[in-house]
C-alpha cells in the first residue's frame, strides 16, 4: 500500500525584507520559495528534536 502524502496549506505573513531574503536563498539553492520554507521549517524541527520518529517497515 502506497503512503499518502498529506500536506496542509496555510497563509503566512512575512515582511518584505524577510521574504526577499528567503527568495534569494531559495534561488541560490535552486529551490522554489515554498520548498525553501519547507526546508527551513524541517531543519528547525529536526535540530529541536521535534520531528516524529519514522516508523521502521
Amino acid at each position: 500500500m502506497a503512503k499518502e502524502n498529506k500536506t496542509k496549506s496555510f497563509v503566512l505573513r512575512v515582511d518584505n525584507d524577510t521574504m526577499d531574503a528567503i527568495e534569494a536563498w531559495a534561488a541560490d539553492e535552486f529551490r522554489s520559495t515554498n520548498g525553501q520554507l519547507q526546508w527551513i521549517i524541517t531543519e528547525a524541527l529536526r535540530k529541536a528534536h521535534r520531528l516524529p520518529k519514522k516508523k521502521q517497515q
